[in-house]
């Protein structure tokens, strides 16, 4: 059982009157560590379905959208209609994220490419190895393989 489903037991233990002056004072349940990652999960997945939402829309250089976008303003789009402020550049997005390994990274995430130590690209990881990003000047927002292991992972906070 997960910690979500006893939260309903645990409000039947408090009690109706507990429970209610609950609600009246807009409390929200807080569950140890769980919070900031649930939060984080909810914004990327709105920010991948939005991202999805735009394929096809020409790539263009500076372009944030909504008909045509660059990498990263393809992300400052996304996150923004998922709720969350993101700043302009792809290397500006990498330093407001939180490092995510190989192995712990999950559909949502920014997926950065990088050459030495220069992020030079962005795109939202999809899930299976894919993501959708804007690619190049002449081609258009889709989905696709991730074709080197010269990325870096990011969480939007």
């Amino acid at each position: 059982m997960t910690v979500l489903n006893r939260v309903p037991s645990l409000l039947t233990r408090a009690g109706t009157a507990s429970v209610l002056t609950f609600a009246a004072f807009g409390g929200g349940i807080a569950v140890p560590g769980l919070s900031a990652e649930a939060q984080a999960a909810t914004v990327g997945s709105k920010a991948l379905k939005v991202a999805a939402s735009k394929k096809g829309a020409p790539y263009r250089y500076g372009a944030t959208g909504p008909s045509a976008f660059d990498c990263s303003g393809l992300i400052l789009y996304s996150f923004k209609k998922a709720g969350k402020t993101l700043p302009r550049t792809a290397a500006q997005q990498y330093n407001r994220t939180s490092r995510v390994a190989a192995g712990k990274r999950k559909p949502g995430d920014l997926v950065f490419f990088h050459s030495g130590y220069g992020v030079y690209h962005v795109g939202i990881y999809a899930g299976s190895g894919k993501l959708w990003h804007a690619p190049k000047s002449g081609d258009v927002v889709r989905l696709q393989k991730i074709w080197t292991r010269s990325v870096w992972y990011g969480r939007v906070r």
